[in-house]
């Protein structure tokens, strides 16, 4: 964004624009409203913020929740919740206030005045999270693009400071500064950024749609192979489970959203049988919906996926609640219909106040697992291949050149591996779920070859 000339006011916007909270002193602030699942006596509201605001290098100096019947518009949390907050930041010395909510431009500047500490909201701070851990070209343009998208609409409130720019310079006499034709009532500073944002939000949806048909064409390719994808809560421990089950080099760290770019690698599952195994980013309640549509070319190969592997954490007391924040991003990108497998992980870790007996009730049918000492990885590959067996047959198909039915069914439902045309005919060698193959002969295929 572009810089002004300092004057009063500027130093608290330059303030406001900065992202980040780096090792700064944080205090953290939630609001519950009517309806607001508690999860337990041992359920924390804040443990998911406070992780985040660790993720991104903060220093957790204090929490503070607030319950109320509806949002407050002026100040969210209530104003006199908001006086007391001011005090509780200056007896904590923080330096930033962090809340677990989505803020608008107005709230963040009343309660800036209050606290005067500087506050941002958790999409915020999820945002700055995943700037710091992007490394690749694509991953780079697609948080500057959920970021951007982020600041375009809280312009107004960041430079509310601007008195209207004169066209002519300011003056009004003859020999004013720009001359005839130029005076006028000008452009407002936020009018000058927003054509800046635009245009640069343009240019990356721009650059961002050519990675997509890029990473299209990419999974595309695979379909001779079955694929399936790692997808999770965050710190789930899918890249444990990736490196234990393919010997990736995959990233593990015991820190939220360790890995931005998704990665595949060939599983080897025994017996000649191979399938193609991708990590994903993890996800986390309340994902930012710009963050999931920037990166949409990174989950591209969740959407085309044969099979997901949903990580479950089975020590954390929350499973519960993270399996259905994982459900609702999977809903998001159209992937209900997608078959999955539970595979619950760290069960080595799982005490007797954990969440597992309940997990065992809940998901019925799941696979119990440690990545990392190697327990169940066995009984997961034989799973695996089961639903592969299961699930998809190939099977040679001959049908009219003029059908087009049939070839579009077939193109959406299944894997065309390979054609050939004799005078009028076509024969095609498809891979397809099982249950679609009635379906194709009902169509006007016939079925020469298993």
């Amino acid at each position: 964004m572009r810089r002004i000339h300092k004057h009063e006011g500027t130093l608290k916007q330059d303030r406001r624009i900065e992202t980040g909270v780096q090792a700064e002193r944080a205090v953290l602030v939630g609001l519950l409203l009517p309806g607001h699942s508690t999860g337990g006596t041992r359920y924390d509201p804040l443990a998911e913020l406070a992780a985040l605001a660790e993720a991104a290098g903060a220093k957790i100096v204090g929490r503070t929740i607030q319950k109320r019947p509806k949002v407050c518009p002026g100040t969210y949390i209530g104003s006199g919740k908001a006086k007391e907050l001011a005090g509780y930041v200056e007896e904590k010395e923080a330096d930033v206030v962090i809340f677990d909510n989505d803020l608008t431009p107005s709230q963040i500047r009343v309660i800036e005045k209050l606290c005067k500490r500087r506050v941002i909201d958790r999409t915020e701070l999820i945002l700055d999270i995943f700037a710091s851990r992007a490394r690749t070209h694509a991953a780079r343009l697609q948080v500057e693009l959920a970021q951007l998208e982020y600041t375009a609409p809280r312009l107004r409130g960041m430079w509310t400071h601007l008195e209207r720019i004169a066209g002519a310079g300011g003056g009004t006499k003859v020999g004013a500064v720009g001359g005839i034709g130029t005076r006028g009532p000008g452009e407002r500073q936020i009018e000058i950024d927003r054509r800046l944002v635009q245009k640069r939000v343009s240019f990356l949806r721009e650059q961002i749609a050519q990675i997509d048909k890029r990473k299209l064409r990419e999974v595309r390719s695979r379909s001779d192979f079955f694929t399936i994808s790692l997808v999770g809560y965050t710190n789930a421990g899918k890249s444990t489970l990736m490196n234990a089950l393919t010997g990736a080099d995959t990233l593990v760290a015991d820190k939220l959203f360790a890995t931005l770019d998704t990665k595949t690698r060939r599983w080897d599952l025994g017996g000649g049988q191979t399938a193609l195994l991708s990590d994903t980013v993890g996800f986390v309640r309340n994902l930012p919906h710009r963050l999931v549509a920037s990166f949409r070319a990174t989950l591209e190969e969740t959407i085309h996926s044969d099979l997901l592997l949903h990580v479950i954490d089975a020590s954390d007391h929350d499973a519960a609640g993270q399996i259905q924040a994982v459900e609702t991003v999977l809903a998001e990108l159209g992937c209900e219909d997608i078959p999955r497998l539970n595979v619950l992980n760290k069960i080595d870790a799982a005490g007797d106040e954990a969440s597992l007996p309940l997990l065992r009730v809940q998901l019925e049918v799941a696979v119990e697992i440690s990545a990392m000492t190697g327990q169940g990885l066995d009984i997961l590959r034989d799973r695996v291949i089961e639903l592969m067996r299961g699930r998809y047959v190939r099977i040679t198909v001959e049908t009219h050149t003029a059908n087009g039915r049939l070839l579009a069914y077939v193109s959406k439902h299944g894997h065309i591996l390979g054609q050939e045309y004799e005078d009028d005919m076509m024969r095609l060698d498809l891979r397809l779920p099982t249950a679609e193959v009635p379906r194709v002969v009902n169509l006007g295929g016939t079925v020469v070859e298993r």
